[in-house]
């Protein structure tokens, strides 16, 4: 089997080990629910597969639900639920309409009745009412995308903004009860960062806020910054709420897949946090000092990279990171290196990451192509199609961020 295949084949299992069904019945099987009425109301890159489980669980029980996830995330229709596309990483206009299709549901909703709210990662952009203009909400969204502000930092400003996030999703439900399910994509699992809190007190404040504002030069309105300035509710006496997966349980999936094929795994970290590009020269100097080894190794890698613009070419974080690392691992006898977001997309592309090996950077150099410059330009996808790298896994109805692994096949 080739590196290649091998790389394919623990994606394959990764992905499969978090997929959100299981995670979901788990939280639902033998759960007692009153005599009230059940509302549904699921938001994020996995709304649609959380969606499915649910109602497949509750049935004649639920009464009415409303999922939104991304475009092309929806595969069928769902029992007595209208589910809704919608833009990510920046909102949209269809973003908004659900939104408030899921308020007015939920206002129906008495003191006797539940709210099963399924939430996972992306619903920062895909659940969403603002409280500035949606052209400002979403300028902010990608001023914040490009100067390299990590996940915390941008939901401390859109949950401000916003009439759903920060604990306010939960306000709207009241007087119901909410049982929130959720799938973490945030390293540490912080429930009130998780697509921005819509129903978990929050813990920032609104200093934070400022000085994140003051650290990028964010540009904003002054109705922006007012709302900066005003505090989010700080407890919810409605609200349980249950975690069903994240990135460790990734990686942990993805390690046993690689002893599977023979290999020594070693889980690096499931908090990695910094530059994509950095993270790929940082498995490649791994890739160095292991060289000589006479045991085929594997490590492992998760977490959430960032990507600081300074280009206008396609591409996505795991892809970028793959690139890097090729510049390092280049000629190293059987050696790999991918990364992959568990959801299927990696940034505004249709590929789920990339990978390159020891052949990548001398293939791109036959075609006149530099990888420093692919890299300052952010054009990570295009380089990696030209040397068959790119990951391409569809939409998988799961998101608990990303996982990236060296393999040295002994």
């Amino acid at each position: 089997m080739t590196l290649r295949k091998e790389a394919n084949q623990i994606i394959q299992k990764s992905i499969q080990a978090v997929l959100p069904d299981e995670a979901v019945a788990k939280a639902l099987q033998g759960r007692k629910f009153g005599s009230g009425r059940i509302y549904m109301v699921a938001a994020g890159k996995a709304g649609w597969q959380m969606g499915k489980a649910a109602a497949e669980l509750l049935q004649d029980r639920l009464e009415a639900g409303v999922v939104v996830t991304k475009y092309d995330h929806v595969k069928g229709e769902i029992p007595r639920t209208h589910c809704f596309e919608a833009g990510h990483p920046v909102p949209d206009e269809n973003s908004f309409a659900a939104t408030q299709a899921a308020l007015e549901l939920v206002a129906r909703a008495t003191a006797e009745d539940e709210v099963i709210f399924l939430l996972s990662g992306g619903g920062s952009a895909l659940f969403e009412k603002p409280l500035v203009s949606g052209e400002e909400l979403q300028d902010i969204t990608r001023q914040l995308l490009a100067c390299g502000a990590d996940i915390v930092e941008m939901n401390t400003i859109r949950k401000r903004l916003s009439g759903v996030k920060g604990g306010r999703f939960a306000k709207a439900c009241e007087p119901a009860h909410v049982f929130s399910i959720v799938l973490s994509d945030i390293l540490g699992d912080p429930l009130d960062m998780i697509a921005s809190g819509p129903a978990y007190p929050d813990s920032s404040t609104c200093g934070e806020a400022l000085a994140i504002v003051k650290k990028y030069g964010l540009r904003m309105s002054e109705t922006a910054l007012s709302l900066l300035g005003q505090e989010t509710p700080k407890t919810l006496a409605n609200v349980e709420t249950q975690v069903t997966g994240s990135v460790s349980d990734l990686c942990r999936a993805a390690a046993a897949a690689c002893e599977e094929l023979g290999y020594e795994p070693l889980i690096l970290t499931d908090q990695l946090s910094c530059e994509a590009r950095e993270a790929g020269h940082f498995l490649g100097a791994i890739a160095k000092t292991h060289q000589k080894t006479e045991r085929s190794l594997a490590f492992l890698a998760g977490g959430e990279t960032v990507v600081h613009l300074t280009g206008k070419g396609k591409g996505g974080r795991n892809q970028e990171l793959a690139l890097a690392a090729a510049e390092d691992i280049a000629g190293l006898s059987g050696t790999a290196v991918f990364s992959v977001g568990s959801d299927g997309t990696d940034g505004p592309t249709d590929a789920a990451g990339g990978y390159s090996d020891a052949g990548t950077k001398e293939k791109l150099a036959r075609q006149g192509i530099s990888i420093y410059d692919v890299l300052q330009d952010n054009d990570a996808y295009h380089a990696l199609k030209r040397t068959d790298g790119l990951i391409m896994t569809g939409a998988t109805g799961t998101n608990v961020n990303d996982v990236a692994v060296l393999l040295i096949r002994r």
